[in-house]
């Protein structure tokens, strides 16, 4: 059990959390946004919107919501579902480990919940990638269980209103913010209070260009009555994702066809198919192709080290491409292309390895790296 007095934090008394309940519902039910999945209870759609809104914004996630729906419309669609339509249906939402999650938590309450998606907190948080916050999301807005849904919108909020001096993106903070909401959340209307507080926490009382006069809790706002709005939420900064330099290799065969290589799932992009790729050291996200003796060599290197994985032997063409950039949570690339032609007989296709008609490329599932990369080559090709 927290005690928030030990950081800091002085909690209100019952008529104040009852007042800033009942101003924060009240400005919800005038201002909240019509979104597909707060038309319904279903915790099976919540719960696929709730993992599609992790780090991805609201006007980007209706589209794959409602296809998501249509392909896999039950909790049994999504176990069985085969992995390259799975992979199809999230294609560019990135952080493709939270659908694969997504298909071993169905298979869970499949085999351990009698095909009925569970209605305890306790039940859904041991489902396979949910979390603290989306079981308090799925718990309040489906079953109205008076359940906090603490994620960095609300710590943010909650940060502000009581001047809060801790980091917000260190996880061991995480208890304190979870603390105060499980004081402050409304009873009986927890989905809609959790809900307030997204909305909120995105708009109003954004990371960037807040508007705090325009808040509806402002004059609870510790932060704002204090003149400290500027100080909170206090993070540090992130770890920089680390560089990488890729080399992708475009092999194309005497009929126009691309030569595709599907991931194992060990690696990143498990599962997913891309043109075939070479890890270098980085060098400078700077450097231009051939811009030095060095540059040149150590393309040359690669160009190798792709014929002797591949064993077969290309005829590179000299056509250039720019360079391409693409930043994961823990790795930014930069990509340099290569495009090499062979006979078609030379190279046997597998399960991993696919001659691909460029018109038949939609039907693979491709990561955004992959689909910038076919842009750059198709944009040259015109």
């Amino acid at each position: 059990m927290v005690n928030l007095k030990d950081y800091g934090i002085e909690m209100w008394d019952n008529d104040k959390i009852t007042s800033f309940r009942r101003t924060l519902l009240a400005w919800y039910d005038q201002e909240k946004r019509d979104l597909p999945w707060r038309r319904t209870s279903n915790p099976y759609y919540i719960w696929i919107s709730e993992i599609m809104l992790q780090q991805t914004q609201v006007v980007t996630v209706i589209p794959y919501y409602e296809r998501f729906l249509e392909w896999f419309p039950t909790v049994a669609d999504l176990a069985n579902a085969p992995e390259e339509k799975l992979l199809k249906a999230w294609e560019g939402l990135g952080y493709y480990s939270r659908v694969r999650n997504m298909q071993k938590a169905a298979q869970q309450i499949m085999s351990d919940f009698d095909e009925t998606f569970p209605s305890k907190y306790e039940d859904i948080v041991s489902l396979k990638g949910i979390g603290p916050y989306t079981a308090g999301a799925i718990a309040s807005i489906a079953f109205n269980l008076p359940e906090p849904a603490v994620d960095g919108n609300v710590m943010r909020v909650m940060a502000r209103l009581f001047e809060v001096d801790y980091d917000i993106g260190d996880p061991k903070n995480r208890k304190i913010f979870q603390a105060i909401m499980e004081i402050l959340i409304d009873p009986e209307r927890p989905g809609d209070f959790n809900q307030a507080l997204m909305d909120l926490g995105t708009d109003i009382e954004s990371a960037k260009n807040p508007r705090p006069d325009e808040s509806p809790i402002r004059f609870f706002n510790a932060a704002y009555l204090n003149g400290t709005y500027d100080k909170y939420p206090i993070k540090l900064p992130k770890k920089k994702p680390k560089p990488l330099e890729i080399q992708a290799f475009i092999i194309r065969n005497q009929e126009g066809e691309l030569l595709l290589e599907k991931k194992t799932q060990e690696r990143l992009l498990g599962g997913f198919w891309s043109f075939p790729l070479i890890e270098t050291s980085f060098i400078s996200q700077q450097t231009s192709l051939f811009e030095d003796e060095n540059t040149f060599l150590e393309t040359i290197s690669q160009k190798d080290n792709f014929e002797e994985s591949y064993a077969i032997k290309p005829t590179w063409t000299e056509r250039n491409f720019r360079q391409l950039k693409h930043t994961f949570s823990h790795q930014k690339w930069t990509m340099t292309l290569f495009e090499g032609l062979i006979n078609k007989e030379e190279l046997q296709e597998s399960q991993y390895l696919h001659w691909v008609k460029i018109d038949d490329l939609d039907s693979y599932p491709m990561a955004t790296p992959q689909k910038k990369m076919l842009a750059e080559y198709l944009k040259k090709e015109s």
